[in-house]
């Protein structure tokens, strides 16, 4: 239920979060068109590991004012706790991923790569439902909608970036995952309003948690590539 406070409310965030999805960000197209060359195969590996770094930040940077903002239009501030509480159920658990700072400091470059790829690939289809589980919230703030939009976009942009990356890095043909979110979509039933509100805005979290570890990941291979033995 809005009220005027809460609509007060939109309007403050509308002015301090948009400016993020106005960024100058250098692009990154790595579509490949019939006929022609991959449009990134001609960029430098450091360029577009530069690219890519950039793109996994602003993505992260936008997930935490997703987070924020859908936290101030829908979630009682009693139950986010509960709701951060119940991120262990983040549907990429059962990833085969690094979960402590050991293992990610000693896992190779390539593990790094695949490990982001992987991230990349598990929320494409998430973020997609979500866009159509949003559309039927009432009175749902166009910020909202457009964000969760141009996140949704930028990872399918992160993710040619990374698979282009990996080529150039790894000498390896396109390399793509076992893992597929076609399980995940078919899970996601609509529930009551309240347990789908609590439900979006865990899946937020989870990917902005995830989204940090694009960054991380991404980070931590740049430093390996320039101070090797200082990356800790």
């Amino acid at each position: 239920i809005f009220t005027i406070s809460s609509v007060l409310q939109e309007g403050v965030w509308a002015l301090f979060l948009w400016p993020c999805l106005l960024i100058v960000s250098t692009p990154l197209d790595c579509r490949e068109d019939p006929g022609s060359l991959n449009r990134c195969s001609s960029i430098s590996q450091e360029k577009l590991l530069d690219r890519v770094i950039h793109h996994a930040e602003l993505i992260y940077r936008v997930s935490e004012e997703l987070c924020a903002l859908f936290e101030e239009m829908f979630i009682p501030f009693p139950l986010r706790l509960q709701s951060n509480q119940a991120a262990y159920g983040c549907i990429t658990k059962a990833l085969p991923l690094p979960s402590s700072k050991s293992e990610i400091q000693q896992i190779s470059d390539k593990w790094l790569l695949q490990s982001v790829l992987m991230l990349v690939q598990s929320w494409i289809g998430p973020l997609v439902y979500l866009q159509v589980t949003l559309d039927s919230y009432d009175h749902a703030p166009d910020m909202l909608l457009n964000k969760t939009k141009w996140v949704s976009e930028k990872l399918i942009s992160l993710e040619q970036g990374v698979v282009v990356l990996i080529k150039k890095m790894l000498d390896e043909g396109l390399i793509t995952t076992a893992y597929s979110d076609q399980g995940v979509l078919q899970n996601y039933v609509q529930p009551e309003m309240l347990e789908s509100v609590l439900k979006d805005y865990t899946l937020l979290s989870c990917f902005k948690k995830d989204a940090h570890k694009m960054e991380t990941f991404l980070k931590l291979l740049k430093c390996r590539q320039t101070d090797k033995y200082n990356c800790a």
